[in-house]
C-alpha cells in the first residue's frame, strides 16, 4: 500500500466525509480508494462496454441547444 500526504480543499475534503459517511466507510481512506475506482470505471474505462454504447446513443437523441455566443450565453461577458 501507498502512504501519501496530501492537500486538497476544502470542499474536496467534504465530499470525502460524505462519501465515507453514505457508505458506512471506517475512515477516509477507504472513501477515497472508492471513489479512485469509481472514477475508473466511469472515467478511465477504455473499452465500450455495451452499458456505454446503449448510454451513448441515448445521448445522442437528446435535443441540443444552439449557441450563438458562448459567453454571453453563459453570462461570461
Amino acid at each position: 500500500m501507498v502512504k501519501a500526504i496530501v492537500d486538497i480543499s476544502e470542499h474536496a475534503n467534504k465530499i470525502i466525509s460524505v462519501v465515507k459517511a453514505k457508505y458506512g466507510l471506517k475512515n477516509k481512506n477507504e472513501a477515497i480508494n472508492l471513489i479512485a475506482e469509481q472514477y475508473e470505471e466511469e472515467v478511465l474505462e477504455l473499452n465500450l462496454s455495451p452499458e456505454h454504447v446503449e448510454k451513448m446513443r441515448r445521448r445522442q437523441k437528446e435535443p441540443t441547444v444552439k449557441i450563438e455566443n458562448f459567453k454571453k450565453h453563459f453570462g461570461l461577458e
